[in-house]
């Protein structure tokens, strides 16, 4: 499901959430405030954006290719009437790839009237659910797995909205969280693993929804609750609140890497601190791993919180080997390796009055191809680094992702194809280590992972996939059945 995507870091060497999500209803702004809330998330999709209002009559919609700021530059919301309810995007392209027909929310008129819906995720028997669809005679006008629970709700025989939305979704297998609206309100919701997050507060007298707690830091929001995994809360025109759990209480099994990488680091995903977890990741990472050395230096800037906490642990001074430059342009398509080199440069620089002569210790968020981590080694090196000691703040990420994240295929992940000495060794590292499993797992406040029941989704780690792949395992027995007969074995 997941395709290649040109806005991805220079060669796709760090893993992107899919999309971030959020609503309001009862705002007398609300088009302002759901603006204000995706510029919070905007690093959760830089690709593309989109606002769908309700003025209590029609329905308005704007989309563009870019930036939150750019998109709606100016505040320019000129095709977004004013209304007291909204909700908005912003994306990643993974499934349906690239192009403004799959920027979200997504819009349609239903036998009950209008109906919008944003979704952050991965719906991972999707392309199974619209051939039959489309064989039923549904026609589609994007290419994105979303579009798939629309029509799903728009063909059940149940008679109220809500009874035909559940019903959509006990068809869906994978990664939603979804804040949808039709004209008596808004329903916002989560898989019943609670893979992607999703969470509830209160702007004066609205309620809003945000896939994390930092945007409501930034409009000035307080923070009610996160939404439970498998709930769904609906909120009417009136302001009333209710919550419906259709599918009972499964286990959650929330995204484990949101804590490492995905949200912000002052943001607060189920309870925690996402800053406090990142930097007790550092400990543990001291504590596994700990190497001779003069100096921390993080990668910036998602290394910088577990930098600073292996720093306290082992007693090794933290400072600031690499410069990051905030205003080099995203890169689309470079022509040549020389060009991407060239551009990792343009992005981080030594600063080689910390780095000459010294022995330090490189602290990341993860390794996905590698490459990255080669050119920051190669840096290091050419500023006179006496020696270079990799530390990950994430095991090794050996599998991919189908529940909305921006992952290579497996054959493309270093880790899926060598071991920790071979990585080091390719990356030109002196040492190399990543945090274990359980060392993450007690970073976030488990004594360790329950091997038979994990806590969390952790399958780009461990290949345990908390869901079935529909999609995947029709793919896998098509390109078994299209193998030459000698090679079938």
């Amino acid at each position: 499901m997941n395709f290649t995507n040109p806005f991805c870091d220079l060669d796709g060497d760090k893993l992107r959430e899919e999309c971030g999500i959020f609503g309001v209803i009862g705002a007398e702004h609300a088009v302002a405030v759901t603006a204000l809330g995706l510029h919070a998330l905007q690093h959760r999709g830089q690709e593309a954006c989109g606002i769908v209002t309700y003025d209590g009559k029609e329905f308005y919609a704007q989309r563009g290719i870019g930036h939150v700021a750019s998109v709606f530059e100016g505040g320019d919301l000129h095709h977004v009437q004013p209304g007291s309810m909204a909700s908005g995007h912003v994306r990643y392209s993974t499934t349906g790839g690239a192009g403004l027909r799959n920027v979200q929310p997504l819009f349609a008129d239903l036998a009950s009237g209008g109906f919008s819906i944003a979704h952050n995720g991965n719906i991972s028997n999707a392309a199974s659910l619209k051939r039959e669809l489309v064989q039923r005679g549904a026609i589609f006008q994007s290419t994105s797995d979303t579009e798939v629970i629309i029509h799903l709700v728009a063909t059940s025989r149940y008679p109220t909205l809500l009874d035909r939305f559940v019903d959509a979704l006990r068809m869906v297998e994978g990664a939603y969280s979804l804040i949808c609206m039709t004209p008596d309100g808004i329903i916002a919701c989560r898989d019943p693993l609670g893979i992607r997050p999703l969470v509830m507060g209160r702007l004066g007298d609205a309620i809003v929804f945000s896939s994390e707690s930092v945007a409501f830091d930034v409009i000035g929001a307080e923070f009610i609750r996160s939404i439970e995994p498998g709930e769904l809360v609906q909120v009417d025109q009136q302001g009333t609140i209710s919550s419906h759990r259709p599918f009972g209480n499964p286990k959650p099994r929330p995204c484990i890497f949101e804590h490492v990488y995905f949200s912000r680091p002052d943001s607060v995903m189920d309870g925690r601190s996402v800053y406090a977890v990142r930097k007790q990741i550092g400990v543990e990472l001291a504590k596994e791993s700990v190497v001779a050395a003069d100096a921390v230096i993080p990668v910036p800037d998602s290394g910088m919180p577990a930098a600073i906490g292996y720093a306290q642990q082992s007693g090794i001074p933290f400072e600031l080997g690499i410069i990051r430059s905030h205003y080099v342009g995203r890169t689309f398509i470079q022509p040549s390796e020389g060009a991407r080199h060239a551009d990792v440069k343009r992005k981080h620089n030594a600063n080689r009055a910390i780095v000459e002569g010294k022995r330090i210790v490189l602290i990341d968020d993860s390794i996905v191809r590698g490459t990255t981590s080669k050119k920051i080694v190669e840096m290091m090196r050419d500023a006179g680094a006496a020696e270079v000691h990799f530390r990950v703040a994430s095991p090794p990420t050996s599998n991919s992702c189908f529940y909305g994240v921006d992952t290579p295929e497996r054959s493309k992940l270093l880790a899926a194809t060598m071991d920790t000495a071979a990585m080091a060794e390719f990356i030109k590292a002196d040492s190399l280590a990543f945090v274990s499993i359980d060392g993450l797992y007690r970073a976030v406040g488990e004594q360790n992972r329950n091997n038979k029941s994990p806590q969390f989704c952790d399958a780009c780690f461990s290949g345990e996939y908390p869901t079935s792949l529909t999609d995947l395992a029709e793919r896998e027995r098509h390109d078994l059945l299209t193998l030459p007969i000698n090679k079938v074995a």
